[in-house]
């Protein structure tokens, strides 16, 4: 599935880049929780929360069912 996951975002890592930021995949747990790195611009502005839920894991869990959350570690 971390393989999946990764594949899910590089489709979204471009409009990060567009805004000076990015994510790393950490890892991806058993239960289906990916845990991402927001870097660059993302990782220190107010609206990563927003970009995270409404953005990473609304695609990923649209892309990859079992995925059930995401979060920033």
């Amino acid at each position: 599935m971390k393989e999946r996951v990764q594949e899910v975002l590089e489709k979204v890592r471009p409009s990060l880049q567009a805004d000076g930021g990015d994510v790393e995949l950490v890892d991806v747990t058993e239960d289906g929780v990916v845990q991402v790195r927001l870097l660059g611009h993302c990782a220190g502005c107010p609206m990563s929360m927003m970009t995270l839920k409404n953005g990473i894991e609304r695609v990923l869990k649209e892309e990859i069912p079992e995925v059930k959350s995401v979060q920033s570690v």
